[in-house]
């Protein structure tokens, strides 16, 4: 019998009301399902119709085989160990940039300690490299002094979440479908999430009619609205702005007085020639905004691109756009946790500043970032096919980013089947996916949809030679289903 925990201190009753309205559905109720089938097929090998758990649920790419990029973990290798630097036999283990990079690197950190805390917005020679990237991505200046190093984007979202937030009376513009990272900082921060939709008949479009809607209404119940967050690429939607769209978002954001936070961290994730990524920051400067005409934070990442260091937790925002006086309590906040990882603080200073032609590793680097993006590509359009050809099942193009997000037309007995099992309809159809077949998806209920619409979002990762596997298991599955359901 279990143990009997009432008489313990917290509970249910007396938890924090906002942890408890916080969701993230992308490591929820299926994924913990998926662990227990995995569990099971390791002690009782055949005990399910399939043999692996392939995990199409999270945006986590060497999780499924990806390999790492060989200078960055060179680099990340001999600055942990630099002892190594100083031995004969280094110069024929590790490529002449990795060696002088890991030098440049160490000779910024006190001591060559990187073990040790940094300054809390990061290591100053690494913001300088980071603030230098910046500048050559855009062509316009960018200051090390606006770069906060964080483990990951999701602390850095978190961050503003707490300066923006101040009440349920704070709003957030959020974009709907949405990663839940944002849904669950601004309930764990006592915000209000204010939903505006994308447009999916249009690829998942961004209209600032719709913005300018929700804004109106939202301020109708006495909701502040501080702040709009863009993802571009998107998540879980795959879209890429134009940029004659981001122009307009930039303008509405000024004309409204709002904070515009830019999820960038699929930047490098392209996958359609008529599309290119354009920072917020590059778009806002392009049309004369300058420093103190738009608050603007834009978030980039080591987990996501063609380098997948998720476990790494290495990031960053840079800050522009706000008050002295408001900077030093972002400061304040960063101080709290001390700095972000040593690992990770490299490894974004890499990602924005990657070997360059003539470099010994530019030519085996530059074969591993194509081999990683062109086979994205190839797996992106294999599945978006798969899901286009599925009967009730429509899905957009995968402009960028990591994943599919195609609609489900559920036939009424599977929704009044899911009705009685008290679940979401495309929760209902995801565990059914996952018992049947191993496919770990992520349903749409989860991001947020548009009422009466169902969806679920399936990653690109799994490794090209395992796709096949995923579309023919998926494609019997889904008209076992229907065909149950149907009529």
């Amino acid at each position: 019998m279990a143990s009997d925990y009432s008489s313990t201190p917290v509970t249910l009753n007396n938890v924090n009301p906002k942890v408890l309205k916080c969701e993230y559905a992308v490591r929820g109720e299926i994924v913990n399902l998926a662990q227990k089938l995995q569990q099971d097929l390791k002690e009782n090998p055949g005990s399910h119709p399939f043999d692996e758990i392939l995990y199409c649920n999270i945006g986590n790419p060497q999780s499924l085989a990806q390999q790492p990029i060989t200078f960055f973990r060179e680099v990340l290798a001999l600055c942990d160990h630099p002892l190594i630097l100083d031995k004969s036999e280094t110069q024929g283990l590790f490529s002449a940039d990795s060696i002088e990079r890991a030098f440049q690197i160490l000779d910024q950190i006190p001591g060559r300690a990187t073990g040790a805390y940094s300054h809390s917005q990061g290591i100053k020679g690494l913001r300088d490299t980071i603030a230098s990237g910046i500048e050559a991505r855009d062509g316009f200046p960018a200051d090390p002094n606006d770069i906060f190093l964080t483990d990951g984007a999701s602390p850095a979202v978190h961050m503003m979440m707490q300066l923006l937030i101040g009440s349920e009376n704070d709003g957030i513009l959020c974009p709907i479908p949405q990663y839940p990272l944002y849904s669950a900082s601004i309930a764990l921060h006592g915000g209000s999430l204010v939903p505006y939709y994308l447009d999916e008949e249009t690829g998942w479009g961004l209209e600032v009619s719709e913005l300018e809607n929700q804004l109106k209404d939202a301020k109708s119940k006495g909701i502040n609205v501080r702040a709009l967050v863009v993802i571009n690429p998107g998540n879980p939607t795959g879209q890429v702005l134009a940029e004659a769209n981001q122009r307009e978002i930039v303008e509405f954001c000024k004309k409204e007085g709002l904070v515009l936070l830019a999820d960038e961290v699929y930047q490098e994730n392209v996958y359609v020639p008529e599309k290119q990524f354009h920072s917020f920051k590059k778009v806002a400067r392009s049309i004369g905004l300058g420093e103190k005409d738009l608050s603007l934070v834009s978030f980039q990442s080591v987990s996501k691109g063609f380098y997948g260091e998720c476990g790494k937790r290495g990031g960053y925002m840079e800050v522009t756009g706000f008050s002295p006086e408001i900077r030093e309590q972002i400061y304040k906040v960063a101080s709290v946790n001390l700095c972000s990882n040593i690992s990770g603080q490299i490894l974004a200073s890499l990602v924005m500043s990657p070997p360059k032609v003539g470099d010994e590793s530019y030519e085996s680097f530059a074969a591993e970032k194509e081999g990683i993006l062109s086979s994205l590509t190839r797996r992106a359009k294999t599945l978006e096919d798969a899901f286009n050809s599925l009967e009730g099942v429509t899905c957009n193009k995968a402009e960028g980013a990591m994943y599919l997000f195609p609609r489900i037309n559920l036939p009424d007995k599977a929704i009044k089947a899911a009705e009685e099992a008290k679940t979401a309809p495309d929760a209902f159809y995801a565990k059914r996916l996952l018992n049947a077949t191993g496919i770990v998806v992520v349903p749409g209920s989860g991001f947020g949809q548009r009422p009466g619409t169902w969806h679920f979002r399936c990653t690109i990762l799994p490794q090209e030679d395992k796709i096949p596997a995923i579309v023919s298991r998926l494609t019997e599955f889904h008209k076992q289903f229907m065909d149950e359901f149907r009529g």
